[in-house]
């Protein structure tokens, strides 16, 4: 692990191109991914309101989802918890971690965490208002929890490579724990 981490500012939706969840169909490992042919967003906020599909490699099963209409604008996902932003289903990489769920959309989620709670010395270059490590809940940032934090990171690494059911962690099960408060809005006629 690295002795220094430089924080320029990463946004959680950042990751949020490729989500590795549960399917709804088999309990196996499914992909979420933006729908093929699209433009990549000029602003990686875009990323909310894209098209997406859901689909498992094991049963076939797939469903596609367009942001919510609200008038003029499109509301777009919310990205945080331990359900996906778009479908709300379970994440895949998910574990239980110092009394809690530690939960990654993706490997480079996996790896970007491992990087931030491994290392001895915590630098950042922007505002932390979106910033994904200035949110990361406290548990996670203290250095009493480090070597337990990174053994979990190392578990949903793990995870990421594998795809049938019974390979589903016991923590990636629909609890209704994400919050629903609000969503992003988009106007039509937006820069996305």
């Amino acid at each position: 692990m690295p002795l220094r981490h430089h924080d320029h500012g990463t946004w959680l939706v950042q990751f949020a191109g490729r989500v590795l969840v549960v399917c709804p169909r088999c309990g196996g490992r499914a992909l979420v991914v933006p729908l093929p042919g699209l433009e990549k967003p000029k602003y990686f906020s875009g990323l909310l309101f894209q098209p997406r599909r859901l689909s498992c490699a094991g049963c076939g099963a797939t469903a596609e989802w367009t942001a919510e209409e609200r008038g003029a604008g499109l509301v777009g996902a919310v990205v945080g918890g331990t359900e996906d932003p778009f479908f709300r289903q379970p994440l895949w990489l998910q574990t239980r971690c110092a009394g809690r769920a530690l939960w990654a959309y993706n490997e480079e989620h996996v790896e970007a965490l491992a990087a931030y709670v491994g290392a001895r010395l915590r630098e950042r270059y922007s505002s932390p208002t979106m910033a994904m490590f200035a949110r990361l809940p406290a548990w996670m940032k203290a250095a009493k929890h480090r070597d337990e934090v990174l053994a979990g990171l190392a578990t949903l690494g793990s995870l990421a490579q594998l795809s049938a059911p019974a390979d589903r962690s016991d923590t990636a099960y629909e609890r209704g724990d994400r919050p629903r408060h609000h969503g992003s809005v988009l106007f039509r006629g937006g820069p996305y």
